[in-house]
């Protein structure tokens, strides 16, 4: 019997995501056009623990390292984008299991098939009051809100007089209540060109109970209770790293559907395929360089960057300033393939069944996304230079 390791059980997801992808491909029609995920692939997502990979091991999670992590978010967006989104999503999300009183993170991760997802509510609040908090709000962008079992709602803490509560700094105290979904009210508003399939709806609550111990204050070393090296690093380090396997997934899928029609397609006015011509050669070429380059820099600098914490115990600004680059620049490469093999494909692309339209249409709505933002250059350029960086989304 093999030994259970770190390694081997990271491979096991690849491998594991790998072998879900008929599924999910040939159920990424119906997800699109129904706008959230549909029941035989989530069924095969939980049965494969691909909704449990960040969480921790002593709640039945998986607690794979960042690598192998983006490496199953890529494989399944090579399938379908939307399902990657959610599950990348989701991931981040559960990783507030580890800032929990353990037998609240067993309430709400302990069924195989909990998911917790949340997304932005500025108008939110949470006004203190005996043993929690009255919350009201809504929270948009809720990635997978229409198969999740819990909702996270950020807010503001408001003192019973309506003033703000602020820490020492003078900086407002802002916590995430999780809510069980049955006490929301999903919001249907995701109408959109690309990631259709997300459900990434709103939802709203009012004046609504939450106990402080279904609180957390996000990744807030003096809250966190895991003491495993992932934990040290900030969900929104990968969140990045994840929707940059996703751009990965989605471009590869596009590169290689465009190799394969190549071979076959021989334009009006042309004498021979497209796979012949000088041009496309080349143009293929120098895709497969900038997929590869971009790809090895982003999974070689989450290898080293862990081998790094998994020493130290501690996940420097150095090292999440190129976490932000590596995915950034990541992203946005993948994007410039993928509008390649678009604009190669010609009229084939056109064509909504084609393996371009849905491929562009998601790609361009990953960029449009606060993970895609080219303003996250300007954040590590400061930093290269030794001025004070925003670190709001480090």
């Amino acid at each position: 019997m093999e030994t259970w390791s770190p390694a081997v059980a990271a491979s096991a997801h690849v491998e594991r995501a790998r072998a879900l992808a008929p599924v999910i491909e040939s159920h990424a029609g119906r997800i699109e056009s129904e706008r959230r995920l549909v029941e035989p692939v989530l069924e095969s997502l939980f049965a494969a623990g691909m909704f449990r990979l960040l969480l921790p091991r002593t709640l039945d999670g998986a607690e794979v390292d960042p690598v192998p992590f983006v490496t199953v978010i890529e494989e399944i967006a090579k399938a379908d984008a939307s399902t990657a989104w959610c599950l990348c999503q989701a991931s981040g999300c559960s990783m507030s299991a580890a800032y929990l009183p353990p037998d609240v993170a067993s309430d709400v991760f302990g069924d195989r098939k909990a998911v917790l997802a949340w997304g932005p509510g500025p108008d939110a609040r949470a006004v203190a009051v005996d043993g929690g908090y009255r919350v009201s709000g809504m929270w948009s962008f809720a990635s997978g809100c229409r198969h999740s079992t819990w909702l996270g709602g950020h807010a503001p803490i408001c003192e019973p007089d309506g003033s703000f509560r602020r820490n020492a700094g003078g900086k407002v105290v802002e916590r995430t209540m999780l809510i069980p979904v049955a006490s929301a009210q999903i919001v249907d508003v995701w109408h959109v060109s690309g990631l259709k399939g997300t459900g990434s709806d709103a939802f709203t609550v009012s004046d609504l109970f939450v106990p402080h111990a279904y609180s957390i204050s996000r990744d807030d070393p003096a809250e966190r209770r895991q003491p495993g090296p992932l934990y040290c690093f900030p969900a929104g380090s990968l969140y990045a790293s994840g929707f940059a396997g996703v751009a990965l997934g989605i471009a590869r899928r596009m590169l290689d559907a465009f190799r394969a029609l190549a071979t076959e397609k021989t334009p009006r006015g042309f004498k021979r395929p497209l796979a012949e011509s000088a041009v496309v050669q080349s143009q293929v070429a120098q895709a497969e360089a900038q997929l590869r380059s971009a790809r090895g820099f982003l999974l070689g600098s989450l290898d080293e960057i862990w081998r790094a914490v998994g020493s130290s115990g501690v996940l420097t600004l150095d090292q999440r300033v190129l976490i932000r680059l590596a995915s950034t620049y990541t992203i946005h490469q993948a994007k410039a393939v993928a509008d390649a093999m678009h604009h190669a494909g010609g009229a084939t692309s056109i064509f909504i069944e084609s393996a371009f339209d849905r491929g562009f249409r998601d790609m361009h709505a990953v960029t449009q996304q606060l993970q895609g933002r080219q303003s996250h250059f300007e954040t590590v350029g400061r930093f290269l230079f030794g001025l004070e960086p925003d670190t709001t989304f480090l």
